[in-house]
């Protein structure tokens, strides 16, 4: 093989763990002709992220690296942004909080983010989320029961929307599969944009989290006006142009910047 970069190796790396393949640091260190220190810093960097569990020697699977393929696919489109956004989502996050997030991927990477925050309830739909936060000390997690769509790891359905009207949390965090240069969020999924709709109206302050590719357009479902929420948070993909239709619609938007 090539030589390659970190992220181009731990796609390789993720790529073997789905197949069921084995990833023995030594092997590893042959394959991509580097050395076996590059490659455990590799592996400790997706177990760091949840994506993987380091084993003696090697890696193996975590729960959250077996979910849907097109789930997935979505999670490495715009990752560095994602990941951008997240941390700046994650300063607004204060220890002891009771904090919302839906099911997006966005909103994933900032789970991830939050691991070291202690005192942390997190309320969610989002069985990768609960998977990421699973074994973190200082993290309660309380997975709203519901159907497990087709498409997607997460639940939704009446019994979700029936559990939010008796809940109530500091902070929510929602995703957008597209919003519109009005502030308007949409969603694809009409379940997923009612469910963020009773997440938004269960929490004391909302924040969208989208990058800048999902800013300019619609879908199918509407599920609020970031007007009426805290605001927007997004990346540095989202054009200076476009930030300033948003904040004349009445929209503060944060942009994230690299760390």
């Amino acid at each position: 093989m090539k030589t390659v970069n970190a992220a181009q190796r731990a796609e390789v790396i993720l790529g073997l763990i789905r197949e069921g393949r084995e990833c023995a640091v030594t092997d590893l260190a042959v394959k991509f002709k580097v050395s076996e220190m590059t490659v455990r810093r590799d592996l400790d960097a997706l177990a760091a992220e949840g994506r993987i569990i380091r084993t003696h020697g090697g890696a193996t699977a975590a729960s959250g690296v077996v979910f849907d393929f097109r789930f997935l696919e979505r999670e490495r489109e715009h990752r560095v942004a994602k990941r951008e956004i997240a941390a700046q989502a994650a300063k607004l996050v204060e220890d002891g909080m009771t904090v919302m997030l839906d099911s997006g991927t966005t909103t994933l990477a900032l789970a991830r983010a939050l691991k070291i925050r202690r005192d942390l309830t997190v309320v969610t739909t989002s069985l990768p989320i609960a998977s990421a936060l699973q074994y973190c000390d200082g993290i309660d997690v309380i997975l709203l029961g519901g159907r497990l769509r087709r498409d997607a790891p997460d639940l939704s359905g009446a019994l979700p929307l029936q559990a939010l009207k008796g809940l109530h949390a500091d902070i929510a965090f929602v995703g957008a599969d597209a919003i519109d240069l009005k502030g308007r969020a949409y969603n694809q999924s009409i379940e997923v944009a009612h469910l963020i709709a009773a997440m938004a109206a269960a929490s004391n302050a909302v924040y969208v989290v989208a990058d800048g590719s999902k800013i300019g357009h619609t879908a199918l479902a509407e599920s609020g006006s970031i007007a009426q929420w805290e605001g927007l948070i997004s990346d540095r993909g989202l054009t200076s142009v476009m930030a300033s239709k948003l904040r004349k619609q009445g929209i503060t938007v944060i942009r994230s910047k690299a760390e």
